[in-house]
């Protein structure tokens, strides 16, 4: 601290933190829209500060820290304080415990993190990322006030929403971090295209693409992971483990 701070990715840190904030008063007055895409935004102030830092090599222990702690007002306590005032607040004790179980799930999520963020991979990350099962909460409530309406509000449904996104934060399913895209290299021209083609959709039904966005990479780990299940224990797989084995000889080398 006597050597001073980074102060370009800790303005991205507090833009984060303000907009969860900004987030809980907006819920508190009963502006729920306004909350979620409140969050939504923390959620691009999180996303760049993280960015920056690497761009600008100004990565430090303080600024992990003071994201984390950004990362649990916005990603934590301000979805949950709205899914319970949003949906839950009529179940009572149920309801609020659903919510804390939510906070709390994060918090122990972003402890994880910090402990094992110069040991993991930096290709994946264990268990879902904070900000992205706020985000998949946000956009569920704006994307249901976009098809129901503002009164069609299914407590049962954001209840188990609650449970699982808690539940695969401190899992141990692995997600794609994609820290290893790097777009200041050459790509060819097609990439563009998708690109555009990809922007062009969510312009379209930005309500609806954002939820299917965060709602695919929720279950993209739990996907992979089957998958990897599935062709472990194929029996072609199988055969050919089995097949290897016999191949071998006294010195582990294949006759």
């Amino acid at each position: 601290m006597k050597k001073g701070i980074y102060i370009l990715p800790s303005i991205f840190t507090l833009g984060n933190m303000f907009c969860g904030f900004y987030a809980i008063i907006a819920v508190l007055s009963d502006h729920f829209q306004t909350a979620a895409v409140a969050i939504l935004l923390a959620g691009v102030f999180d996303a760049l500060d993280g960015r920056v830092a690497r761009l600008t090599n100004s990565c430090s222990k303080f600024g992990v820290e003071f994201d984390s702690l950004a990362d649990l007002v916005s990603f934590g306590l301000a979805p949950g304080i709205l899914i319970y005032m949003w949906a839950l607040k009529p179940f009572g004790r149920i309801g609020w415990l659903a919510s804390f179980l939510f906070v709390v799930c994060g918090a122990l999520r972003l402890a994880r993190f910090n402990c094992q963020i110069h040991t993991s991979e930096s290709r994946s990350f264990t268990g879902l990322p904070i900000p992205m099962a706020a985000g998949t909460i946000s956009s569920f409530i704006i994307l249901n006030h976009f098809l129901i309406g503002p009164n069609g509000r299914n407590p049962i449904l954001i209840a188990i929403l609650a449970y699982a996104l808690a539940f695969l934060m401190v899992s141990t399913i692995r997600y794609r971090s994609f820290k290893q895209v790097n777009l200041k290299e050459k790509k060819p021209f097609h990439v563009l295209v998708m690109i555009l083609l990809f922007l062009l959709v969510v312009a379209a039904e930005p309500r609806v693409m954002c939820f299917l966005i965060f709602f695919g990479y929720v279950v993209s780990g739990p996907t992979e992971l089957i998958l990897k299940h599935v062709r472990v224990f194929h029996p072609l797989a199988i055969a050919k483990k089995h097949g290897s084995r016999i191949m071998k000889g006294d010195k582990g080398e294949y006759r």
